[in-house]
């Protein structure tokens, strides 16, 4: 009979879930460097309690591209793979963000606990982007790199660094592990830097020197928790047309087609907000019923009531 109405309990009250993705320029730099980001964390802490408070499970994802451009630039014997950079960029924000949340759920006497879940994503070894890499990591390389290094390197606006390739998530391998401690009350923080990039080699997995977009995994894994939401957070306050200039205009709602029309005028640049985009489309098309937002940090509530950040709308 207890179990009965256990079973009972849990289908009475099932809790909505958000992944809650963040960049990784919200957060402090391995050197030490702040650059305003205590605020921002404080304002990312703020919005994990308010959706909590809303009785909202959360699963955190985060960007980690300041922190291993600044460990390769340690590396200069090239001793370890991008693949551990990322996996230890997981661990170190994951400790960040969990310290920095758990002090506040301990003060609000609040029943959630955190974990940080290292995070490796199975890729496409036949994936278009690992015989195009473009995805910048790194410093600037000096002459004698360029020269000696066996990478891709492509001159930026900075000056030359390494490309590798960022190929599209398949599948998230600590997926059930994630669900479970979600039904155990945790805030996961999960997936950092998009994952660690793995492929099939014979019957075990493998990490390869590549990236893939931490906005685009937060999507897919969104989509295989059947979260309820995805908010990704960012330095700009909404989408925009013509954003930077003079007559740029915000937009609270933006549907599917409209989206569709700013992509195909050039609104979205390659590098910054088209993943973003293609991340909340991927999302919102799955589920009329579902949040699909971008917004500040620390404007979640007024952004799912339609007050901040733009919402894609079918």
């Amino acid at each position: 009979m207890q179990s009965v109405k256990n079973a009972w309990s849990g289908l009475q009250h099932v809790k909505k879930l958000a992944v809650y993705a963040l960049g990784g320029n919200a957060l402090q730099t391995p050197d030490g460097a702040n650059n305003g980001s205590s605020q921002i964390m404080a304002r990312v802490m703020s919005d994990i309690i308010d959706l909590l408070e809303m009785d909202w499970s959360v699963v955190i994802t985060h960007g980690n591209g300041p922190q291993v451009g600044y460990l390769l630039s340690l590396d200069k014997e090239m001793a370890h793979g991008l693949d551990s950079w990322v996996g230890a960029t997981q661990g170190m924000i994951g400790h960040e963000l969990s310290l920095n949340l758990k002090a506040i759920l301990q003060r609000r006497r609040r029943p959630e606990r955190t974990a940080v879940m290292v995070t490796r994503v199975r890729v496409d070894s036949d994936d278009v982007a690992f015989s195009q890499p473009t995805k910048p990591v790194g410093p600037v390389l000096s002459a004698e790199l360029v020269m000696s290094a066996d990478w891709d390197i492509a001159q930026t606006i900075h000056g030359p660094r390494r490309v590798v390739a960022s190929p599209a998530p398949l599948e998230i391998l600590e997926l059930e592990v994630i669900k479970r401690l979600v039904e155990l009350q945790a805030v996961v923080v999960c997936g950092g830097g998009g994952g660690i990039p793995v492929i099939h080699n014979g019957e075990h997995f493998v990490g390869v020197p590549a990236v893939i977009d931490k906005d685009l995994m937060s999507s897919r894994l969104a989509l295989d928790l059947d979260a309820h939401a995805l908010i990704i957070t960012t330095a700009a306050d909404a989408i925009y047309t013509d954003f930077g200039e003079e007559h740029a205009t915000a937009h609270r709602f933006l549907s599917h087609e409209q989206l569709q029309t700013m992509k195909e005028d050039g609104q979205f640049p390659p590098g910054s907000m088209a993943p973003k985009v293609k991340a909340l489309l991927e999302f919102s098309r799955q589920s009329d019923e579902c949040k699909s937002i971008l917004c500040a940090p620390g404007s979640v509530l007024d952004a799912l009531r339609g007050e901040a950040g733009t919402t894609i709308i079918p």
